[in-house]
This record gives C-alpha cells, sequence and structure tokens, in this order.
C-alpha cells in the first residue's frame, strides 16, 4: 500500500469541490427544518459507503449497460460544468424533491446530494489518474468533514453567514468549473484516440 499525501490531497480537494457540503448547509438547515431532525452519523456513513462502492464497482456497473469511462467521465464534466455553474452564478438547475423525516437521511441528503452523480463521475475519473487506496483515504476524509458539518451546519451559519457561504460556493464554483474542463479535455480526447 503506497499512500501519498500530494494524491490524498488532491482528491480530497477535488471530492470536496465536487460535494460542496458548505454550500450545501442552506438547503441541510431547510432539510432539518422540515424533517425536524437529521441523522447526521447515517447520512454521512450511507454516503461513504456508495462512494467506496462506486469507486469498485462502476466501472463494472458501466460495462454491464455497456458504457466506457471515458463517455462516463464527459457525461460527468458535463454535470460538474452545470453545478458550477449553479454554485458561481447562484441559479437552482435541479429541483429537490420533499421528503419525510425518515428518509431524509438516505433521500436526498446521503443521494444525491452528497453521493450524487457529479461525485461518482469524479471518483471514477480519479482511478483514472490515482492508487485507489489514496482515493479511499480522500473519501473518508470528505465523510468526517461532511460529519461535522451536518451536525454544526447551524452553527456554522451564524459564524459565516449567508453571505459567508455565498463566497465559498462562488470560489469553489471556479474550482469545479476548472476540473470540468479539465476532466471534458482529457476524456474527449481519450474518446477520439480510441475511434
Amino acid at each position: 500500500m503506497q499512500l501519498n499525501f500530494k494524491e490524498i490531497f488532491t482528491a480530497f480537494m477535488v471530492l470536496f469541490a465536487v460535494i460542496d457540503i458548505i454550500g450545501n448547509i442552506p438547503i441541510v438547515i431547510d432539510l432539518r427544518k422540515k424533517a425536524g431532525h437529521i441523522q447526521s452519523e447515517k447520512a454521512s456513513i450511507i454516503a461513504g459507503i456508495i462512494l467506496i462502492v462506486f469507486l469498485f464497482l462502476g466501472k463494472s456497473i458501466l460495462n454491464l449497460i455497456g458504457i466506457d469511462v471515458n463517455s462516463f467521465a464527459v457525461a460527468g464534466a458535463f454535470i460538474l460544468f452545470f453545478i458550477a455553474l449553479e454554485m458561481i452564478l447562484g441559479i437552482t438547475l435541479y429541483k429537490q424533491e420533499e421528503h419525510d423525516s425518515m428518509t431524509t437521511a438516505v433521500f436526498p441528503l446521503a443521494f444525491p446530494l452528497i453521493a450524487g452523480p457529479g461525485s461518482l463521475t469524479t471518483l471514477l475519473s480519479l482511478r483514472a489518474e490515482f492508487r485507489t487506496e489514496n482515493i479511499i483515504v480522500a473519501v473518508l476524509l470528505n465523510v468526517i468533514i461532511i460529519y461535522i458539518v451536518l451536525k454544526t451546519s447551524a452553527k456554522i451559519e451564524r459564524l459565516i453567514g449567508q453571505n459567508g457561504i455565498n463566497i465559498v460556493r462562488k470560489v469553489f464554483g471556479v474550482i469545479l468549473l476548472a476540473i470540468a474542463v479539465k476532466l471534458f479535455a482529457h476524456n474527449i480526447k481519450a474518446l477520439f484516440d480510441i475511434v
């Protein structure tokens, strides 16, 4: 097992930007108001399990339905692009559905808010570039941060305020946009090389 701290840090930052748990604090607070209570531990663990299972089985699942990783990554780049636009421009392209308190921990919190199409696509793209054990450490570090943020979301909102959350969202939106462009360019090139 070779742990590379540069790979861990890069994978961690990419996933952190994609998951955007700080930017999702308003959604988390809204869910807490609707459901009355959010099971932070359950949501974090389920999201972590989904991410790690997809890291190992994602490629096999795609092969089963006849999609190669490059095509999936290009599709993922589009998703990341639109998520980044949402973050930078402050618009909502994806509407959340309402759910009762029993399902809030799993849906929409663990999936698709935390372990959504963007983060799942990113995992496959990271796997093509980084060692699996480094990605797992990055996922686990993100799960810990997600848990802390979910537990303290109301305090964080009070501490940095709505303007602070908006600034964080825009900064990570720009980072995510750059990642989406790089992901698209790298995988579209690989697709054309295959063709």
